[in-house]
């Protein structure tokens, strides 16, 4: 199974319980991103494969999600605005900003 399904199948095995917890609190949100990249590295996953990953996931809350706090609201309207490329440094720069922390 590629990236792509490996993450879609994780966010449809998510209840909506635990996904409110984790989009309620953007804090919480880096923590959980941030806890996934930490596995990605340990699987041996490239850059450029947690960033479609993470790619995939901003693309499927930015359909399916109402932002929860304003910094969410804010990365919807940039993913909506932005094209292709914009989008893969969006996601780039939200892998940056987790493995920073």
């Amino acid at each position: 199974m590629d990236v792509k399904g490996k993450v879609e199948s994780e966010l449809n095995k998510m209840d909506s319980e635990k996904k409110e917890d984790i989009l309620q609190n953007f804090s919480r949100f880096k923590e959980y991103l941030s806890d996934k990249v930490s596995k990605g590295e340990k699987l041996g996953l490239s850059e450029e494969q947690m960033t479609k990953a993470a790619e995939f996931v901003a693309s499927y809350l930015a359909k399916h999600e109402e932002p929860k706090n304003r910094e969410q609201y804010v990365l919807q309207e940039l993913w909506k605005v932005g094209d292709k490329e914009e989008q893969q440094a969006l996601s780039s720069l939200l892998l940056k900003l987790v493995k920073a922390e």
